[in-house]
């Protein structure tokens, strides 16, 4: 009798209560297995070596490396390999990183028990999977003007509660200047203060707390 065809699947997340509920899942479709599983980025590219799986599920943020850097590293040295995000971040940042890291379908957990299981079919068979709340975010993000590494710097500092004077010690700048960067990042996220920038830049995942 012809041996059943199951995708194999590599589960690369931090949480072991998640990679226990992610696996439950998938266990229980008759056409997937769970060969492997990861707590961290560098694990999840030494797993992927070992086990060559059909598809790799990551969380986008892991200690050691993140998902976006694991998806990055496999895809180069697998081109073509399978690469589903399922993770809780949905902002529009962390979204076109990941895809453009590779990655060809991003699911939100918290609607993994409708879109999971159709998802890791559709990326294991080469399509992309790319859910409507998710296209939404990547649609808005192209309302907004692209931030400067050097205004990326100064958001960062700026989240950290720094005043301008400080900002400016940090990064080697005047105080001037650093008025200036402020002054652009507040046109560029359409907002009027310091703490809506701070709190918009988290939200999109521009940066990270």
């Amino acid at each position: 009798m012809k041996k059943e065809f199951k995708i194999r699947i590599l589960i690369a997340d931090d949480h072991y209560v998640v990679r226990m509920g992610v696996a439950a899942i998938i266990n229980n479709e008759p056409d997937m297995e769970v060969v492997a599983e990861a707590a961290n980025g560098n694990q999840a590219i030494e797993m992927f070596a070992k086990h060559k799986p059909d598809l790799v599920l990551l969380d986008s943020r892991m200690p050691q490396k993140n998902g976006v850097e694991a998806a990055r590293e496999i895809q180069n040295r697998w081109n073509g390999a399978h690469i589903l995000m399922l993770t809780a971040f949905d902002g529009d940042e962390d979204i076109h990183r990941a895809l453009a890291a590779g990655a060809q379908g991003y699911v939100l957990k918290n609607s993994t028990g409708e879109q999971l299981v159709p998802a890791i079919r559709a990326v294991a068979a080469g399509e992309r999977w790319i859910p409507g709340e998710v296209e939404q975010r990547l649609a808005a993000r192209k309302t907004y003007e692209p931030l400067t590494p050097r205004e990326l710097e100064v958001l960062h500092e700026l989240a950290k509660g720094l005043a301008n004077k400080q900002i400016a010690d940090v990064l080697n700048i005047t105080e001037h200047t650093t008025k200036g960067y402020l002054k652009s990042i507040l046109y560029k996220l359409h907002v009027a203060d310091r703490t809506e920038a701070v709190t918009v830049a988290i939200q999109r995942g521009l940066i990270h707390i």
